[in-house]
C-alpha cells in the first residue's frame, strides 16, 4: 500500500510560481507539499543569467525562497516525483505520487569525491546539452537540495561502485527504488511552468544543423558564471569570439504552424541578452530581426535604452530560413525587410532562437484539467478547490508569476477556510 500524508496544500511543480505559492501559503500557516519532478527546486528560474529589465541575477531570489522553505516546517518537498493522479472534491483531494530513486540519500554533503571517479558522461541537460557531467552529478551550482544524483539510465551501478568506494558517509544507495505516497489534501495547486518549444520543428531555422546557432535558453546558460563556458559568450561550433549575432523573434511563437500565442517574454529576453553580447564584446553588433517589440508597460524605456545603442540594429522583419557557410560556419539568414521593402541575406557569426514558452502540463499528464486552446490551464473552467499559478496558465515574466502565485497561495487558503 502507498504511504499515505495529510496536507492542507499540495503544489505541483517547484519552480518559482510552485515555490511562491507553497511559501506564502506556509508562511499564513497552512501546511504545503511541493512536488517536483526535476532533482531540484527552482525550475527555470535556475537557469537563467539575469532578470530583465534590472538585469540582476536571479540566485539572490532563489537563495531566499530556498531559506524560507528550510526556516518553515509547515513546507515539505518531493523531487525527482510525479503525480500520477488526482481525485476526490474541494477539501478531500487525494494526489497520488510516485517519487523515483536518487540512488544518493540525505548524508550526501555534496563534497565531489563520487565525481572524481565516476568513468561515465552524460549530456548536461541543465545546460542544454552545451558540455557533459558525470552519470553521478550535482545538478547546479546552487542545487537545493544541495545533494548529488545519480543517472539511472547510464550508470552501471554494482559492476562498477567507484562512487560507493570512495564515499565516506555511505550516501550512495542503489538499492532505491521508486515509491508512492498518496496525499490528503483539501486544495492543489498547479505551478507547473514551460518548456521551451523544440526548435528542430521548425526546418527552415536550422537548429541542429548549423553548428553556430543557438536558442535562447542556451544563451543563457553561455552568459550565466556557472555555465558550460563560465560566462564567455563562445560560438558553440568553433569556440570562437561571436562579433556579429543575430536574434530571430517568435521562433515557433505567433505561429499557426507551431505556437499560436505570443509567448510574451521573448522580446524582452533578446532586448536582455544583446546587453551581454555588447557588454563583453564592445566592438560587436547585434541584429535583432521581429515581427513586433513587445515591451508593454514599464518595460517601454528597457525597449529605448536598446534602442539608443548604435550598435543594435533593430530590423523588422521574419526570418525565412537560415543557412550555414560551408567555409566559415557563420549562419546566413535569408530575412524579409518590410519597412525595405526587399528580401536580404545576412551573414553573422551566431544566431540566437527566440524560441516560445511551451506549457509544460502538456507532458506531465494535466488529470482531467480543462485546457484552453494554446495548451495552458483554463483556469475559470477547474473544479472547485482545484487552481493554477504562473505560466502554468498564461505566458508570463517572473515578477508577474510571483504576484499571480501569491493570489492562488490565498484561493487554496479560502478552500481550506471554507472546509
Amino acid at each position: 500500500m502507498p504511504e499515505e500524508k495529510t496536507s492542507q496544500m499540495v503544489v505541483i511543480g517547484g519552480g518559482m510560481s510552485g515555490m511562491t505559492t507553497a511559501i506564502e501559503a506556509a508562511e499564513a500557516g497552512i501546511t504545503s507539499v511541493i512536488i517536483e519532478k526535476s532533482p531540484y527546486l527552482g525550475g527555470r528560474v535556475a537557469q537563467l543569467n539575469k532578470y530583465f529589465p534590472k538585469l540582476c541575477p536571479p540566485y539572490c531570489g532563489l537563495e531566499i525562497n530556498f531559506r524560507r522553505i528550510k526556516q518553515n516546517s509547515k513546507i515539505s518537498y518531493y523531487t525527482m516525483s510525479e503525480v500520477e493522479s488526482v481525485s476526490g472534491s474541494e477539501g478531500n483531494f487525494t494526489v497520488k505520487v510516485k517519487i523515483n530513486p536518487r540512488l544518493v540519500n540525505s548524508k550526501c554533503t555534496a563534497c565531489n569525491k563520487c565525481v572524481e571517479v565516476c568513468p561515465i558522461e552524460r549530456s548536461n541537460s541543465f545546460n542544454f546539452g552545451l558540455d557533459k557531467t558525470k552519470a553521478v552529478y550535482l545538478p547546479h551550482d546552487m542545487a537545493f537540495p544541495m545533494r548529488y544524483v545519480i543517472d539511472e539510465s547510464l550508470c552501471t551501478k554494482a559492476s562498477c561502485a567507484k562512487c560507493v568506494a570512495v564515499c565516506k558517509y555511505d550516501a550512495i544507495d542503489f538499492n532505491m527504488k521508486p515509491e508512492t505516497v498518496e496525499i490528503k489534501t483539501q486544495s492543489v495547486v498547479y505551478a507547473t511552468g514551460w518548456n521551451p518549444y523544440d526548435a528542430k520543428k521548425m526546418d527552415n531555422l536550422g537548429f541542429g544543423k548549423v553548428k553556430n546557432l543557438v536558442t535562447n535558453m542556451m544563451m543563457e546558460r553561455m552568459a550565466s558564471p556557472n555555465g558550460p563556458t563560465k560566462g564567455k559568450i563562445l560560438r558553440p561550433g568553433d569556440k570562437k569570439e561571436p562579433k556579429t549575432v543575430a536574434f530571430v523573434q517568435c521562433a515557433g511563437s505567433r505561429d499557426e504552424n507551431h505556437l499560436a500565442h505570443c509567448s510574451a517574454i521573448c522580446c524582452m529576453a533578446s532586448l536582455k541578452q544583446a546587453t551581454y553580447v555588447r557588454e563583453q564584446y564592445p566592438d560587436s553588433n547585434v541584429f535583432i530581426y521581429y515581427i513586433d517589440l513587445r515591451t508593454p508597460g514599464k518595460y517601454e524605456d528597457f525597449l529605448k535604452k536598446i534602442q539608443a545603442d548604435e550598435n543594435v540594429h533593430m530590423i523588422k522583419g521574419k526570418v525565412a530560413k537560415i543557412e550555414e557557410d560551408p567555409e566559415s560556419g557563420d549562419p546566413v539568414l535569408t530575412v524579409e525587410d518590410i519597412e525595405g521593402g526587399a528580401k536580404i541575406t545576412k551573414k553573422v557569426d551566431m544566431v540566437v532562437l527566440a524560441t516560445g514558452m511551451e506549457p509544460a502540463i502538456k507532458t506531465v499528464g494535466n488529470h482531467g484539467l480543462k485546457l484552453d486552446d494554446n495548451g495552458f490551464i483554463d483556469a475559470d473552467t477547474q473544479t472547485a478547490g482545484i487552481y493554477s499559478s504562473g505560466v502554468a496558465k498564461r505566458p508570463n515574466d517572473v515578477s508577474n508569476s510571483v504576484q499571480d502565485s501569491t493570489a492562488s497561495a490565498l484561493r487554496g487558503i479560502q478552500s481550506t477556510v471554507r472546509r
